[in-house]
């Protein structure tokens, strides 16, 4: 998540430099052409303008929906927040001797609070680390120029910026060595951790150290975080519908295209001297910069978890759970909260 308020120009030229390279090359040879007359002809500006007036409201649309589909990224994880410390205060208010037979010790049953919130976080990391797997639509899965941007902009501006062996060393701390060996081998190890918490319920139920009524209401909340993976996983695994995304790079680069046969020889016609010739090379590459702009941050911001600038901070929501769950358990020793880097929150 990009936390830094203002952008400067370096910034820009880092992340963009490479479009305002060929933007301004193609620039510079078509008005070459046109003055050396080696093009005699222009297009009028009326159906570029109409052209571009489409473009623009059409790549506002997709816009639009990848900003939807990162918001609502952002509000499943508030929700995974909000469940994880009712689940720790739950378990916090619920694991008791009230029920039992032959009464647990205090440590005892600090033990069983421990193993549940520690699987807990586990859980938390472990999502998080599937999320982050890449699906053949992102952009790192396809190969050639846009598989080397993509890496190059998860180095330098995405998950590169933190240790990212933070998840095996977290799911190491929070689960028992047997327990993490067979969790991890599963396909879906975040769905059987929760399993694995209904399974300690169950036992906690079958000791009476909880009754029916504070099982049913910590499964209940088990579930909530099954729905929570859930809608992860919709936006994860499906994509923004592909003949919205396609089309809109089509129609920028048709428009991009077509902009300079209408807007240089305009240009070039003003006034008298070079300075028509000069004027026309940088506002033909800004105009097309724009769009370009507009086309690529809707593009990046349509997966809110591929690793990138654009993305949801897990990391730092997930070090937030557990500081939060780890003071619940009288904790002292914690860790300290994930920090930005460059103006990015991963």
């Amino acid at each position: 998540m990009i936390i830094r308020r203002g952008t400067s120009f370096i910034g820009i030229v880092k992340w963009t430099g490479h479009h305002i390279i060929w933007l301004l090359g193609g620039a510079t040879i078509f008005a070459l052409l046109y003055r050396m007359e080696y093009i005699q002809f222009s297009i009028p500006w009326l159906p570029v303008s109409v052209i571009g007036t489409a473009v623009a409201f059409y790549v506002g649309f997709k816009n639009n929906s990848s900003y939807d589909r990162m918001w609502e990224a952002r509000k499943i994880w508030g929700a995974i927040v909000n469940s994880s410390r009712a689940w720790g205060s739950y378990l916090d208010g619920f694991v008791t001797n009230h029920f039992t037979e032959s009464k647990y010790s205090d440590y005892e049953l600090q033990s069983i609070k421990k193993r549940l919130i520690y699987r807990h976080i586990a859980w938390l990391y472990a999502l998080r680390s599937q999320l982050l797997v890449a699906t053949p639509w992102e952009h790192i899965s396809q190969g050639g120029m846009l598989a080397r941007t993509a890496r190059y902009y998860q180095k330098r501006f995405g998950i590169g910026l933190v240790d990212d062996e933070v998840t095996r060393i977290e799911l190491k701390s929070f689960l028992p060595e047997n327990e993490h060996d067979r969790l991890v081998s599963n396909v879906n190890t975040a769905t059987q951790i929760i399993n694995e918490q209904t399974r300690d319920l169950t036992q906690l139920r079958e000791k009476g150290l909880i009754d029916d009524f504070r099982h049913m209401e910590l499964m209940q909340v088990l579930y909530h975080f099954y729905e929570h993976q859930g809608k992860c996983e919709r936006i994860k695994k499906f994509p923004l519908p592909r003949q919205y995304a396609n089309m809109s790079r089509i129609f920028v680069g048709i428009f991009i295209f077509l902009l300079p046969f209408s807007m240089i020889p305009s240009l070039m016609e003003l006034g008298t001297g070079d300075w028509g010739f000069w004027l026309s090379i940088p506002l033909t590459a800004l105009v097309g910069w724009v769009y370009v702009m507009m086309e690529i941050i809707g593009d990046y911001s349509e997966n809110p978890f591929q690793g990138m600038a654009n993305d949801i901070p897990m990391l730092s929501l997930c070090r937030v759970i557990e500081i939060d769950l780890r003071e619940m358990l009288g904790e002292t020793e914690l860790p300290p909260p994930v920090q930005a880097k460059n103006g990015i929150l991963m």
